[in-house]
């Protein structure tokens, strides 16, 4: 049973109490830690190890995992950071984490260019979307710039661009009308569907992640930290249990029915797949929302299911979620070496599948590792500060 309790009503723009509390929710570093290993397997063409994620099961897969609980970290780190150091410091931190996603892809882009020269495949090239930084470089780097180009699989880092660099005038929003921010955000979701409105790119076509779209997840997320407190009994309810279990078991079967073709008629999975990714097709929203409801029930706060050792590598990862993504891009590439010739060899995709995720681990192990280095060192020069201050004001006086 779940306790439900009074709570009273949260004023215009009161601090939510999430933001007031200093504690990190580990269930949500370890979620994302998952949905960065899935989308690292998902990647790899004709991987086995697709089968070990999301998106084989169901209608969703794990990008609209990552977009969601990146609304509600950057509710809860952006809110945090408004109520110690005002909408200055808040604003100032949102861009300054735009940028670093920003200078993140140019490198990413300048990465990926330089494996694909190394493993000299055309193929590679093709697949990778790079051949167009050897042919035109200029051109290339300059659309870029501007977050019209981009490498295969780095598609979701624009999109966390303009999310960051927006969200302060989206959190003031929030905490003085969230109910209205959210249903503004499901109108432009729906007006997307209906025109068909998209984002140009280049040399052609437009972003894969609609931001018109996905940017609902992201509000979603958001709006969950702030108002989340008076739908909570709902979410926990049994009635809300049910009909999301449902939901899930009837895109399982419609989703496995694609490979077993006896299963499901194939006039139904013909006309559902595939679904519309680029523009978050409405099942794949149904299908997230169903399955965070399931979650939330199997894994309540402070499981201790989340010390054990897999799910630890998963936070850790969840932790350093722009460094690990990349690295998974990257990895992505390197997978798809003709030398590997992964496709063919079910050994050799286990391998590697297995190898990348470690590999993500272990990385995001030594960047908590020189964190925890630095923090120190940073406490000292706080703890300094005072004193020093303190030294300096009895010179004066002297």
């Amino acid at each position: 049973m779940h306790d439900r309790t009074h709570t009273s009503k949260r004023m215009i723009g009161e601090t939510p109490p999430e933001f007031r509390s200093t504690d990190r929710d580990p269930r949500i570093d370890v979620c994302r830690g998952i949905a960065l290993w899935w989308i690292f397997l998902d990647h790899i063409p004709n991987n086995v190890g697709s089968w070990l994620t999301l998106r084989s099961y169901g209608f969703c897969d794990a990008a609209e995992i990552f977009m969601f609980i990146s609304g509600m970290t950057c509710a809860l780190a952006y809110g945090r950071t408004r109520q110690r150091d005002g909408w200055r410091g808040m604003i100032g931190r949102s861009l300054r984490r735009g940028w670093d996603i920003y200078a993140a892809l140019l490198l990413l882009t300048l990465a990926c260019a330089v494996l694909v020269y190394i493993a000299g495949s055309d193929r590679l090239a093709d697949e990778s979307n790079t051949r167009v930084l050897f042919e035109r470089p200029g051109a290339t780097l300059a659309h870029a710039a501007i977050l019209q180009y981009r490498p295969v699989n780095a598609d979701v880092l624009p999109v966390f661009v303009i999310f960051h660099v927006l969200f302060a005038p989206l959190l003031w929003l929030l905490l003085r009308a969230p109910n209205v921010t959210l249903g503004l955000s499901l109108l432009l979701y729906a007006l997307v569907h209906l025109f068909g409105w998209r984002v140009p790119a280049w040399p052609g076509g437009v972003w894969f992640f609609n931001p018109l779209a996905w940017q609902l997840l992201v509000v979603l997320g958001a709006w969950y930290v702030v108002e989340g407190k008076k739908i909570r009994g709902w979410v926990t309810s049994r009635s809300a249990l049910a009909v999301s279990v449902l939901l899930l078991a009837l895109s399982l079967v419609l989703a496995l029915g694609q490979h077993i073709k006896p299963l499901v008629p194939q006039a139904l999975t013909d006309l559902l797949f595939p679904l519309d990714k680029s523009n978050l097709s409405p099942l794949r929203l149904l299908h997230f929302l169903a399955l965070a409801i399931v979650a939330s029930w199997l894994v309540p706060q402070g499981w201790r299911g989340l010390s054990t050792p897999m799910l630890r590598g998963a936070r850790r990862c969840g932790e350093n979620s722009l460094p690990i993504y990349c690295l998974g891009v990257l990895l992505t590439l390197i997978c798809q070496f003709d030398l590997f010739d992964v496709s063919n060899r079910l050994s050799m995709q286990i391998a590697l599948s297995l190898g990348g995720v470690l590999m993500m681990i272990v990385a995001a192990a030594l960047l908590n590792a020189l964190s925890a280095k630095r923090k120190p060192a940073e406490d000292t020069v706080d703890r300094e500060m005072p004193r020093i201050a303190r030294t300096g004001s009895l010179l004066v006086q002297n």
